[in-house]
């Protein structure tokens, strides 16, 4: 079935939909006390995988875009980077309200001292640039400079899951998996990546 323009819209008021209750979702395991012994582990845990899988999700989108011939299905794409922002805002705001009692100076001391929060940083920062450039106008202003920066998306796909990987405590195997979808999206877009990062390379060599 094509996708027409009002279709993308119920799309979009569906995606928003699923985000808003999995937020409220989370609003109530924390008023139920259904995290446990230790509930900021908990949201911790839960606003990090949120994050990963709406980024994974953003990163379905061309791909299946490409294949089912549905162009305007790429419409949804903002608004579920959006979203993985957000949550990983979410998942930021954990760690500094909860953990570290906003403690600021502390936050950068963390950042600095431990790898898996240097790796966490690094995607947090990536993201909010590309969620703040994700608009029609300021992409027309930035021109072609506009897809150079959104091609670092790529990075994010890599990192999150070794933030991921690397925040674990003891279970290794979701992490691992998460890895191993992101490197499968990336050689999906084995062609994409040889443009913007290996030709560049061998040019200069």
């Amino acid at each position: 079935m094509p996708l027409t323009a009002n279709r993308i819209v119920w799309l979009k008021t569906l995606i928003h939909l699923v985000s808003l209750g999995f937020a409220a979702n989370m609003v109530w395991l924390v008023l139920s006390n259904k995290f446990g012994a230790d509930p900021v582990d908990g949201i911790t845990h839960y606003t990090g995988l949120a994050a990963l899988n709406t980024l994974i999700v953003t990163m379905l989108v061309s791909p299946i875009a490409k294949y089912t011939r549905q162009g305007l299905l790429i419409r949804c794409r903002r608004v579920l980077g959006l979203y993985s922002f957000f949550w990983a805002s979410l998942h930021l705001l954990t760690y500094l309200a909860l953990d570290l009692t906003f403690n600021f100076s502390l936050l950068g001391t963390e950042i600095l001292s431990r790898p898996y929060l240097t790796v966490g940083a690094v995607c947090w920062l990536l993201l909010f640039a590309l969620s703040v450039t994700s608009f029609a106008r300021i992409q027309r202003k930035m021109g072609a400079k506009w897809q150079k920066l959104h091609n670092w998306v790529y990075l994010v796909l890599v990192l999150a899951p070794i933030h991921f990987y690397w925040s674990s405590k003891s279970e290794l195997l979701e992490p691992s998996l998460y890895f191993l979808l992101a490197i499968s999206l990336l050689l999906i877009r084995w062609k994409t990546l040889k443009r913007i990062v290996l030709n560049p390379i061998l040019k200069r060599g």
